[in-house]
């Protein structure tokens, strides 16, 4: 395959007033398309990539020979910067018991689906980050590893760096950034209540104090002195300028990538982003054990949002699976994960490139308009 060239930008890049993280990453925009395990592609990290941000490639739902072949199709593509995303949480110990509380309370879902609950579920589906994957690290030399729920083992970490890779890890609170500062991160990502999908946290599991990014992204900026990346209810250049007064370097930005043609999410997935609005996402724990902002569905509204009696992440998954693609067979989403944050109405609707541009360009003018004025 011939390696594309990366597309010009349009704008000269000395008009960016905080080219921190363009010269950490190697990046010509500061737009970092969010790494979202089960709908970012191979297709989406190479054109945001191709477009002068960074791409990003999840891991946590590949295998170590998935996770080869997505690198190797990605770098045949493009010789642009590259952020390999993996988990760092805990595999659980193994709990019968609340694994059988759990199926108890989705039995009934299990028999108005037509299926039997007592049925074998498979397993837990999110892999953390491990010697394995080290090792692809170490193949492949990804200019960037990013981690989500805090840091691996420090042996990890110091393999990763000896590779020559920054390393960047998620915050939801200023303890967590000045933890992840303290143990080697190159940069933060600010992550603000309102983003979509899992919460970054690890150092705090009470979700009724996390933080809001207008709130958090000043207070870690002052607290830390690696670059800071915004991310959660950004999704048009309006938010991304307003990250940069903030003191944000650059911005991660998920949910409007959804709607981009390269994202691969289920047609009721795409159907409940379409209809999103400000009010109607919720922090729940229901999908997977772990709090993730979804669009509201039912089981959110039956079981939750937030239940103690979900399985520790990633186990709660399994259970679901079952029902959830039945569901889906009837163009149904009341067992899916919609995961969104809260400004998906404000995404453009463009492809990943355009997206990755058009984001920049309207902060540029947002941020010159104010200048001159």
């Amino acid at each position: 395959m011939t390696v594309g060239p990366r597309i010009a930008v349009e704008s000269d890049m000395t008009r960016w007033p905080d080219r921190r993280i363009l010269d950490l990453l190697g990046i010509e925009i500061p737009i970092i398309q969010a790494p979202m395990a089960g709908s970012t592609t191979n297709e989406m990290v190479v054109a945001a990539a191709q477009a002068g941000g960074l791409g990003s490639l999840p891991s946590a739902l590949l295998s170590v020979d998935q996770l080869k072949a997505a690198l190797t199709s990605i770098r045949n593509s493009t010789k642009a910067p590259l952020n390999v995303n993996f988990f760092a949480h805990h595999t659980p110990p193994s709990d019968p018991a609340a694994q059988m509380r759990w199926r108890a309370l989705l039995a009934p879902y299990y028999v108005e689906c037509g299926l039997d609950p007592a049925a074998p579920v498979a397993g837990a589906g999110r892999a953390p980050f491990d010697s394995a994957f080290c090792d692809v690290v170490e193949e492949f030399k990804p200019e960037i590893v990013s981690f989500h729920f805090g840091l691996p083992e420090k042996s990890l970490v110091q393999r990763v760096k000896a590779t020559g890779a920054k390393i960047i890890s998620s915050a939801t609170t200023v303890a967590e950034a000045v933890w992840l500062e303290e143990n080697g991160v190159d940069a933060v990502v600010a992550m603000g209540f309102e983003a979509g999908g899992h919460r970054g946290n690890f150092l705090t599991h009470d979700m009724s104090t996390q933080v809001g990014t207008m709130a958090l992204v000043p207070q870690v900026v002052d607290a830390v002195n690696i670059p800071v990346i915004a991310a959660g209810g950004i999704a048009d250049g309006r938010g991304v300028a307003a990250a940069l007064m903030l003191g944000a370097s650059a911005v991660q930005i998920g949910t409007a990538y959804l709607f981009c043609p390269e994202a691969k999410i289920p047609a009721v997935h795409a159907q409940a982003l379409g209809d999103a609005r400000d009010d109607n996402t919720a922090i729940t724990n229901v999908f997977t054990g772990r709090p993730a902002r979804s669009v509201v569905n039912r089981i959110m509204r039956e079981l939750g949002p937030l239940t103690e009696s979900a399985p520790p992440f990633p186990t709660a998954a399994a259970a679901l699976a079952a029902i959830k693609a039945k569901a889906e067979e009837a163009s149904g989403n009341d067992f899916t994960n919609l995961w969104s944050g809260q400004a998906a109405k404000l995404a453009p609707r463009l492809s990943a490139g355009d997206l990755t541009r058009r984001l920049y360009e309207d902060a540029l003018k947002v941020i010159e308009g104010r200048t001159q004025g």
